[in-house]
C-alpha cells in the first residue's frame, strides 16, 4: 500500500555553491508572493542571512527556514550553507525536504560545494530541478554551465529518473525566471511553476501514530531548547502530551508540548495543531536534540538516526592568561567558556567538546577551519575572550591503515601565475587532478590535497597573485597518510618587553621584517609583531624610545618612513601560528602571542623537548 502524498504542501531546499545567488533567489521568491515587503528606503537583501556574519561574510552558515503561499499551495523552502565545513546543517536539512533547487552560476558552473551539495541531496534520492542564475551578469555562459552539470550528475552516479531534471533560467537580482534562456523572463511564475510540478508534496500519513524527526534545534531563554522537524507521520497538538525517544540510546522521556510553530513567510507564528508533512518548531521536552524523535506516548517509535560526519579538524580552546587579560571582554572565566562551549554543542552538531586537562583548556573539532573560525569570531563578539591554537587534523585508522582527511581544491588565477601556484601546490604534496582554460586570460586547477597541506595556502595564494586568485576545498575523503607538510619559512619578531610600540623602534627593525602592527601600540613580553626575514626568531624591543640629546644633526631630524603593516584576519592569524603559539582573541583585538611568554622560560621548555 502506498503513502498517500499531500498535495497542498511542497518542502524543498535550496542547495549551491557559496555565492552563486540562493540567497537572493530566496529574497526574489518571497518579495514575488508578497510574503517580503518593505518601503524603497528599508530595503534589506538576503533577508535569510541574518547573521551578522553571513552578511559581512556574503555566506550562508545556518541553515534558515521561511514559507510562501502560491496557488493555494504551502511551499516550504530551506536555504542551507553552501560551504562544506556547514556540511553537518546541509545533511539534517535535506532529511526533512522533498525536492531541491540546485542554483549554479551562469558564469561559474558547477564549483567545488555544488559537488558537496548535490551528492547529498542525490544519495537521498531527491530529484533537483537546475536553476542557471545570475543570467544578469555579462559573459554568460549558461549552455555550457548546463552541459557542466549534467557531466557533474553522471559523475556522481545520478539514476535515470534524477538525470531527467527539470531546468530554469533565472536572475535572482533582477527577480526574474524563464524557460528558455535566451529570453529573460518577467516575474519568478516559471520557477513557482515548476517547484509545483516537479516536487512530490510529502508522502506522510496523518492517520498513523505520530513520528517527527528533530533535525535542527533552537533557543528561546523563556522555553528552552525548541525543536524543528517535518512531521512524518500523525499529527500534533499544543498542551498535548508526547514521547520523546533519545537517538543515543532508545530511551522514552514522556512531556508536554508548551509550544507549537509553523512558518508563516520569514517568522513562526503560534498554532494550535499541525499534521504530517508540516515543518514544524515545538518546545516543552527539556532534553530534546537533533536526531531525537517526537512520538506518541501510546506506541513510540523511533525514525531512523540521522548520519553525520565526523569532524576533520580540531583546535585547543582556553581562557585568555595574557597580560592584557580582561581588557576588553565581559566573559574572561573558565566557566564562562565552559558554559559557551556547552550551550554551542546544544545546537551545531558538527562540533564535538572534549576538556583537557587544566582550568579552562577545551579541544573542540569541527568540520573545518571556517567552521570553528566563525564559532570563535562569534564568541568574541558576544564579549568573551579566549585564546586559540593552531588547528590539527584528525586522523583516523582506515583498514589497519593511518589515514589524514583529503580536500578536492579548485584554485581559479591569472594564467601568468599558473607556474607558481603549481610549484607552491607541489611543495605541499598537492595532486593535480585537471588543468582548463577559463576565458582567455585566466585557469583553473584541480587538485586532491590533504587538509595538512591546505593550510595556510589562501594567504600565499592572495600574496601570489595579487589578490586576483581564487580558491574552493571541499571534504574528499580519507587517504593514506603523507609526508608532514614543510615548516613555516620564517620566524617570527617577538616582543621583549610589556609597552607601547614607537615609530622609532619599527623603523629600525623593518628592513629585517614585515610587522603586524604600527606605532603607539600595546605589546606585552611573549607577544609575535611580525615576521623575520629569517627562518629562527628573534626576540626585540618594538618599544624603544628615540634617545633625547642636545645635539641636533640633519640625519636624526628625517621623518621616519614606515611600511604599513600587515594586519591578520582571524583566519589568517590561525594558519600562520606554529605549534608553539596562539592567537588571543578579543571583542577588539586579534594577538599572536608564544604559548610561553617568558624568553628564558621559553628557551628551557625547547631544549627539554629536544
Amino acid at each position: 500500500m502506498t503513502t498517500p502524498r499531500r498535495e497542498d504542501v511542497r518542502n524543498i531546499a535550496i542547495i549551491a555553491h557559496v555565492d552563486h545567488g540562493k540567497t537572493t533567489l530566496v529574497d526574489a521568491l518571497l518579495k514575488s508572493t508578497g510574503a517580503f515587503t518593505v518601503k524603497a528606503d528599508e530595503a534589506q537583501e538576503q533577508v535569510l542571512d541574518s547573521n551578522d556574519l553571513e552578511r559581512e561574510r556574503g555566506i550562508t552558515i545556518l541553515a534558515k527556514n521561511t514559507s510562501i503561499r502560491y496557488k493555494d499551495v504551502t511551499i516550504n523552502i530551506v536555504d542551507t550553507p553552501g560551504h562544506a565545513d556547514f556540511g553537518s546543517e546541509v545533511e539534517r536539512i535535506l532529511k526533512m525536504v522533498d525536492g531541491a533547487l540546485l542554483v549554479v552560476d551562469a558564469v561559474e558552473g558547477p564549483m567545488p560545494q555544488t559537488r558537496f551539495v548535490l551528492r547529498k541531496a542525490l544519495a537521498l534520492g531527491l530529484h533537483p530541478i537546475v536553476v542557471i542564475n545570475k543570467m544578469d551578469r555579462p559573459h554568460i555562459r549558461p549552455q555550457e554551465s548546463l552541459n557542466k552539470v549534467f557531466d557533474l550528475f553522471i559523475d556522481l552516479g545520478a539514476s535515470d529518473p534524477q538525470m531527467d531534471f527539470a531546468t530554469v533560467y533565472a536572475a535572482g537580482k533582477a527577480g526574474w525566471a524563464s524557460y528558455e534562456s535566451e529570453t529573460p523572463g518577467a516575474d519568478m511564475t516559471p520557477l513557482l511553476d515548476t517547484i509545483l510540478q516537479s516536487v512530490p508534496g510529502p508522502s506522510v500519513d496523518p492517520e498513523k501514530p505520530l513520528q517527527m524527526l528533530v533535525t535542527m534545534l533552537d533557543y528561546s531563554s523563556y522555553l528552552g531548547k525548541i525543536g524543528i522537524g517535518r512531521i512524518q507521520n500523525g499529527s500534533i497538538a499544543k498542551s498535548a502530551t508526547a514521547a520523546l525517544i533519545k537517538a543515543e540510546d532508545g530511551r522514552v522521556v514522556p512531556g508536554k508540548i508548551t509550544m507549537l510553530q509553523m512558518y508563516q513567510g520569514l517568522q513562526r507564528g503560534d498554532v494550535d495543531s499541525a499534521k504530517a508533512g508540516d515543518i514544524v518548531a515545538l518546545a516543552g521536552l527539556e532534553t530534546i536534540n537533533v536526531g531525537d524523535t517526537v512520538s506518541s506516548v501510546e506506541n513510540p517509535q523511533a525514525l531512523p538516526p540521522l548520519e553525520i560526519d565526523e569532524p576533520t579538524l580540531s583546535m585547543e580552546f582556553m581562557v585568555n592568561n595574557s597580560p592584557f587579560s580582561g581588557r576588553e571582554g565581559k566573559f574572561v572565566t573558565s566557566r564562562h567558556l565552559r558554559e559557551r562551549l556547552l550551550k554551542e554543542q546544544q545546537v551545531n552538531v558538527g562540533l564535538k567538546i572534549e576538556a583537557l586537562g587544566g582550568e579552562g583548556h577545551f579541544k573542540v573539532s569541527g568540520r573545518g577551519e571556517l567552521h570553528l573560525s566563525v564559532l570563535i569570531e562569534t564568541m568574541r563578539r558576544e564579549g568573551f575572550e579566549l585564546a586559540v591554537s593552531r588547528p590539527q587534523v584528525i586522523f583516523r585508522e582506515v583498514d589497519g591503515r593511518l589515514c589524514e582527511p583529503m580536500e578536492n581544491l579548485v584554485v581559479d588565477l591569472p594564467a601568468d601565475y599558473q607556474g607558481a601556484a603549481i610549484e607552491a601546490l607541489g611543495r605541499r604534496s598537492g595532486q593535480l587532478k585537471n588543468m582548463a582554460p577559463e576565458g582567455l586570460t585566466r585557469l583553473r586547477l584541480e587538485y586532491v590535497i590533504s587538509s595538512r597541506g591546505l593550510m595556510g595556502f589562501k594567504s600565499e595564494l592572495m600574496a601570489m597573485t595579487k589578490g586576483q586568485g581564487m580558491m574552493h576545498h571541499s571534504f574528499h575523503g580519507y587517504g593514506p597518510k603523507g609526508s608532514d607538510p614543510a615548516p613555516r619559512a620564517n620566524g617570527v619578531l617577538v616582543a621583549k618587553e610589556q609597552g607601547r610600540t614607537t615609530g622609532y623602534a619599527l623603523s629600525n627593525l623593518q628592513e629585517r621584517s614585515e610587522f603586524f602592527l604600527g606605532p603607539g601600540v600595546d605589546v606585552y613580553e611573549g607577544m609575535i609583531v611580525g615576521t623575520n626575514s629569517r627562518q629562527s626568531d628573534m626576540i626585540v624591543n618594538p618599544c624603544k624610545a628615540k634617545a633625547l640629546t642636545n645635539m641636533r644633526s640633519k640625519a636624526s631630524d628625517d621623518a621616519i618612513q614606515l611600511e604599513p603593516p600587515k594586519i591578520l584576519s582571524l583566519e589568517q592569524a590561525l594558519e600562520f601560528i606554529d605549534e608553539d603559539e596562539l592567537v588571543e582573541t578579543t571583542p577588539q583585538s586579534i594577538r599572536l602571542r608564544k604559548k610561553v611568554l617568558n624568553a628564558s622560560l621559553r628557551k628551557r621548555a625547547e631544549e627539554k623537548a629536544a
